[in-house]
This record gives structure tokens, sequence and C-alpha cells, in this order.
């Protein structure tokens, strides 16, 4: 033996050594833990515990139980409520007792629990049990005896067999369903076991017995299995049967059916078919991928009905290889627009290297008809052949060229952008374009190193034509980055005016905070007001929806403020502050409050803001003081809201609302979800408050919706 084979060999060994070692003394720990567990499971049954707890307990005891909490759960079978939680654990507790319980709860129960105790028997295959599920195919209760019958069809032994037999011919109409399915259990057990010749004589009886038609169905599909190759003959049958399900049973057979032999049978089999027929069996033969006669699908596609031969196409998806691709090309530029529609859609899907490479092959020999379609294959596929879509831009064909372009898109690599840029800045043909920028926005969204790209099309903006300018701006859009946003920025300080209004346009679309340095210099130092005020409003978005800390939101809110030359942005800026209520934003708010054109919006802003981050916090108070805001006794006498005549009381709940200053806070987001829903549909309603401020009364009227805020003589 190799020396270090040998060592390897000794660690392993001593690994597993180890492992089996620490293995035993987890299990004995777990066993112990389990033990412990299922004491305390059962002290939960014998107590006075609720049925809902005790079930718990019986779910718990199908993992930890041992035959030790068999009597307990036992006595919980003749339970209405319980008996399906007990026979959870007891199935699932190995050991006689479990099947002794079982057994004698079948003595005293009838009914759905009867019927319950029978099915676990039959999940335990309980030998023991044959004779009395036997006496039970009697039964005057058919669920009772159909129960039996699959029960004995699980225990699947000779016994068992026997009784399911015997009772085939002679059950009621109502019980032989469930029989036959018994019988069919046993069989598919027989199956299993080796016993393929029991199992055939089994199948076969049910399939003549007088049985509904799932049951027949069913012994036929196993009559057919179980005679291995011999089963070719009697499937095929049903291949040409009238009756539908039959048909059906058929194509899901085939595809369970081992060996190659039925793929010859299945060929032969398609040409005595109905076209629709025939189209199914394809997708069933192409189902065996591993056995499938390549050679006869592709015979399908290439001619006969369309059904099939759309068929067959669709089936080459998934099991054609390099040699179907001559046919499936022909057919891709036939005449026949829904064939050739499918065969493209195949050519595309078709898996393996192999047939990447023998697209990339045909690319330099293709005729004129199939050229185009050669490269858009090769661009969907993302196959590696930028030599030859470079050679097919020369092409004096339109069409050569813009299926040339779109493939480059999407294959081309960092390295070879260039190749596109190119082709934007000074394209051979002008009319190409447009497909070209398509093109480069298809590969530039493609590339993993954004930076490294955004470069290369910052460095081309200003070799671009003027037309394209914008359009290079919407893809370093789309790109982002720091260069991108960069580069972006420049052109929105450009002389150009279509240049500064997509670069604005796209900084107030930029997905991070990264922007709002960008858009404060722009929103000072713009040519023009309406670039200006598209900037400030973009800034102050990014504040608005963007996560920050509170002394960062207060800055930017500070800044635009400052930039601020029209009232619009200002308020903005306080509603800013209102959504993002902190300390911070409380000092700014009170600060505008000097400024006169917005006193009245900023103590809105003000107590909005107060309110919301409460009296308790911090130095909250002594800043409303410097406000001119003192703490005030606030009463509400009386408060109605509606429309005219129709007026509904809502003194309970602002009552419930008012603090200490003069604005109140709504519980809900607008009047009607706070005061219980609209007195008066289609109308603007009013809210009417009489209240007393320091023992001073006063009355104020609110527009539906508005801030409430009382006059508090100040």
């Amino acid at each position: 033996m190799n020396i270090s084979h040998k060592f390897t060999c000794n660690v392993v060994c001593l690994a597993a050594l180890v492992f089996a070692v620490v293995g035993s003394v987890s299990a004995q720990d777990n066993s112990s833990k389990s033990t412990e567990k299922e004491k305390e499971l059962i002290a939960v049954l014998r107590s006075d515990a609720t049925a809902a707890e005790k079930a718990i307990s019986c779910k718990q005891l199908a993992i930890h139980g041992s035959s030790a909490a068999v009597a307990e759960l036992a006595k919980l079978l003749p339970d209405e409520q319980l008996s399906s939680w007990s026979r959870i654990a007891i199935e699932a507790i190995p050991g006689i007792e479990s099947d002794d319980a079982l057994r004698n709860a079948t003595k005293s129960l009838e009914g759905r629990l009867l019927i319950g105790m029978i099915n676990s028997i039959g999940v335990r295959r309980d030998a023991k049990s044959v004779q009395l599920l036997t006496t039970r195919l009697q039964d005057k209760d058919t669920e009772v005896a159909s129960a039996a019958a699959v029960a004995l069809g699980r225990i699947g032994n000779d016994a068992a067999k026997r009784s399911l037999r015997e009772a085939l011919a002679v059950a009621p109409d109502k019980v032989r369903s469930a029989v036959a399915e018994g019988c069919v259990l046993v069989a598919e057990r027989l199956h299993a076991n080796g016993k393929s010749a029991e199992a055939v004589a089994l199948y076969d009886e049910i399939r003549k017995a007088d049985v509904p038609k799932q049951r027949i169905i069913e012994a036929t599909r196993g009559a057919i299995l179980a005679r291995n190759e011999k089963g070719i003959p009697l499937l095929m049958e049903q291949f040409r049967s009238p009756d539908k399900k039959m048909f059906q049973l058929a194509l899901g057979t085939v595809r369970e059916f081992p060996g190659s032999q039925v793929d010859k049978a299945l060929s032969a089999e398609l040409d005595k078919a109905t076209s629709a027929r025939a189209a199914l069996i394809i997708q069933a033969m192409a189902d065996r991928a591993d056995t499938v006669d390549l050679s006869v699908v592709l015979k399908a596609a290439q001619a006969g009905p369309d059904a099939v031969r759309m068929s067959a196409i669709d089936a080459l998806a998934r099991v054609g290889d390099e040699s179907c691709l001559a046919s499936l090309l022909a057919i891709a530029i036939g005449e026949n627009m829904d064939l050739a529609k499918a065969a493209r859609s195949t050519l595309v899907s078709i898996p393996g290297e192999k047939v990447d490479a023998q697209f990339a092959s045909l690319l330099p020999s293709a005729n004129e008809k199939s050229y185009p379609l050669l490269i858009e294959i090769v661009g969907q596929r993302q196959i590696e052949a930028t030599d030859e879509l470079i050679t097919a831009l020369k092409n004096s064909d339109k069409n050569v060229r813009t299926a040339a372009l779109g493939a480059l898109g999407k294959t081309v690599n960092l390295k070879n952008l260039s190749l596109l840029i190119s082709q934007v800045i000074e394209p051979k043909h002008p009319e190409d374009s447009a497909a070209a920028l398509q093109a480069l926005k298809v590969a530039s969204i493609r590339m993993s190193d954004r930076e490294a790209c955004a470069t290369k099309l910052a460095n081309a903006l200003n070799r671009l034509p003027a037309a394209f300018k914008s359009n290079l701006l919407e893809l370093l859009s789309e790109v982002g980055g720091d260069k991108a946003l960069a580069t972006i920025g420049k052109a929105a300080k450009s002389k150009d005016p279509r240049l500064q209004d997509t670069a604005s346009r796209l900084l107030g679309k930029w997905n991070s905070v990264d922007a709002a340095p960008v858009m404060l210099d722009l929103a000072k130092t713009a040519s023009e007001d309406k670039f200006k005020i598209r900037a400030l409003r973009g800034y102050i978005g990014i504040a608005r929806k963007f996560s920050m800390t509170n002394q960062q939101r207060a800055e930017m809110c500070r800044s635009a403020l400052n930039a601020a030359r029209r009232p619009n942005e200002q308020k903005l800026v306080l509603d800013v502050l209102k959504l993002h209520p902190s300390t911070d934003g409380l000092k700014l708010a009170i600060k505008t409050m000097d400024n006169s054109k917005l006193k009245d919006e900023a103590t809105q802003a003000t107590l909005f803001i107060a309110q919301k981050l409460g009296r308790q916090r911090g130095n909250i108070a002594k800043l409303l003081e410097t406000a001119g805001f003192e703490k005030i006794k606030l009463e509400i006498v009386k408060a109605q809201y509606g429309f005219g005549a129709t007026q509904k009381d809502v003194t309970a709940v602002l009552q419930k609302q008012a603090g200490d200053l003069p604005l109140i806070t709504l519980p809900a987001a607008g009047y009607n979800a706070s005061f219980g829903g609209d007195p008066f549909p289609g109308s603007v309603k009013q809210l009417k408050i009489q209240y007393r401020i320091n023992g001073k009364a006063g009355n104020a009227v609110f527009e539906e919706d508005a801030i409430i805020i009382l006059p508090a003589g100040r």
C-alpha cells in the first residue's frame, strides 16, 4: 500500500472512531433527555390539563415516546377530541404495545373513531390484525369495511391477500372499490419484493373484476410495469384505446417504463396514431431523455402534420443536440411562420457546449437567409464569437448589421466595449446608430465592473454627436456609481441646454444619498432658475426618502432652506422635518419661525414635531419656551364634525388627544379615519371646536383634514 494512502486511511479511521465514540455519548445523552421529556409529557396526559395541551403532548410523544407512554395514550383513543392526536403518537412508537393498543380499541369503538383505529393499524402493517380486519370487511358500516380493505392492502402479507381476493368478487358495490384498492397495494408490494408473477396475476384479476374505472386504471398500470418488457404489448394496447383515460394512462406509464425496447415500440406506434395523439406521444418520448430515439423525433419535426411537427420541435429543445441544428435552421427560415417561431425558440434552448461551438462554426459559411438568424441566436445564447460578429458589421445588409450589433450587446466583454462605443460615435452606416446605441446600453448594464464601464462611457461623451449625448447620459444613469454621477453632474453645469435638462432630470432620480452634494451645488450654481429649482427639489427628496442620522437630515434641510428662494421649496423642507421628527429638526423649525413668510407653516411644524417627540424627551420644553410656547392647560369643551345639519359629536376623541400644547394630533390619518367614518360622503366637512386654554374660552373651525392648532393667544 502507498504510504501516504495508508496514512490517510489511518487518519480517516481514527476520525471515524472518534466520531463514533462522540456520537455514542451524544446518543446516550439524547436518550436520557428524551426519557425525561417523555415522563413530563405522560404527566400532562395524566393531569387535568386542557385538551389543547394534551394534544400537543401527544404530538411530542410521537418524537419522544416509547412503549412506556402507550398505556396513557391508549386511554385517549375513545376521546372524540384527542383520539386522532393519540393515534399520531401510537403510530410512531415501535413495539407490540402500540399494535395491541390499536387492536384492543377496535373492540369498543365504532364509526369515525373505529375507522381511525383501522387506518392506524394499516399504517403500522400489523400482521396480527388480519383476521380482525377480514371480519370487518363484512361490517354493516361500509366506511368501516372500506377502511379495513385498504388496511389489509397496506399489511400486504399472504393472509391479507387471500382475504382481499375472496372479497373482490362478493363485496358490496360500495365496498368493492376499496377492496380493489387494497388488492392494488398488495400487488405493488409483491412486485417491489421481486414476486412479479404473483403481482401480475393479482393485477389482472382486478382488471377483470366489476370495479370502478379508476381501480382498473391503477391495475392496468401495475400489470404493465410488473410484466417488464413483456408488458409492452399491453402498454401499446392502451395507446390505441378509444378511451381517453386509458390513453392518458399509457402516456404516464411509458414515462416510468425501464429499458430502451419501449422506445422502439413508441416509434412504431407514432406512425399509427392520430396527429393529436402522436403529438402527445412525442412529448412522452422526449421525457425519456436517456433512451429516446432522437432520429425519430427529428424526423417528426421535419415533415408531417403541423401539430406533430410543432410537438417534435418543442421536444428537441430538451433532447436535441448539435446533429439537429441544420434541420431546425431550415425550419426556422421556412415559410410556415408558426413552425419557424417554434424552431427559433428551440435553437436558443438546446443545451450543450457542442451546440454552441457548432453555431459559431456555422457563421462564416451561412447563406443569406440563415445568416441574420444565426447571428441573433449567437447573441441569445451568449456565445463568444466577437471576431465573427465584427465581420458581420461590415455586411451590406442592414438586417445582418443590426443582428450583429444586438449580439455584441449581449456578448461583448468590458475590454471590447469600445467596439460598440465606436459604432455609436462613428458608424460606417448612419442608419445603424440607433441599433448601436441600444447594443451599447445592453452591454453596459451587463458589466460587473460598473465604475470601469462608466469610465469608458464618460470618456466617449465628448466625442459623441450632440444628438446622442443625452442618450449616453441616460445610459450612465442606469450604470450608476461615482464616475457616472460625476459625469452627469458636470453635464448639468454645461453650456448645452439639452444636456443641462437631461442631466438635472437624471440627478433628480438618482437612487442614493451620494447625489446630494452634486444636487445642492447645482441648486446654487445652475445657469437657469428652472434647473436650480429641479436640483433643489431633488435634493429635498433625498432628505425625505433616504435613511440617515437625524443630524445629517437636519443639516441637509438647513442647507436646502438656505438655498431655497421660493416658499414652495421651503415648505417642502418643513414637511421633511415633520415626516422625520427629531430634536435637531425641531431646532431648525423653531429658527425658521423667524421668517415672516413662513411663520405659520414653521409654527405648525414646530408644534407637530414637539408633539411627536413628547415633552419628556430632553430639553423639548425649554426649546419651546425659547420659541415663545409655554405649557398650557387645554380643555376641549365640545367638538363636532360634519356638514350642514349632519354633525357627529367627536368631543371624546379630541379630549383624549389633547395635551399641554395648542396642537392636537389625531390617532389616525385624516379626520374620517379618526372620527369613525365619513358623516356626509361627497362633501367637504368642517371640524368645530369649543375649548379653553388656561381658562380662557375660544372657538375654532378647521376644514377637513387641516392641522389642528388652536389659537393660544401668545
